[in-house]
């Protein structure tokens, strides 16, 4: 019984705080579905693949998720 835009306005606003607290370097877990948080990524010496010239790479932080055992269970039959 709700409106298509009321519902993207609901997943946004849900995607915006997820977004929000992983910059702020909170976890944020959805029960039965998974995890939501941040890894660091050591700097590292890399090759440029056309010219294979060494490439300092930056330390970085990324997004990382982890599904629940939950969600991995349904996916493959194991109600």
């Amino acid at each position: 019984g709700v409106s298509k835009k009321d519902t993207g306005t609901v997943v946004n606003l849900i995607l915006d705080n997820i977004g929000e607290a992983l910059m702020r370097g909170d976890k944020v877990e959805l029960r039965g579905f998974g995890s939501f948080k941040v890894k660091t990524r050591r700097a590292r010496l890399a090759r440029n693949p056309r010219t294979g010239e060494a490439v300092q790479v930056p330390a970085k932080r990324v997004p990382f998720f982890k599904t629940s055992n939950e969600l991995k269970g349904r996916m493959n039959g194991d109600d």
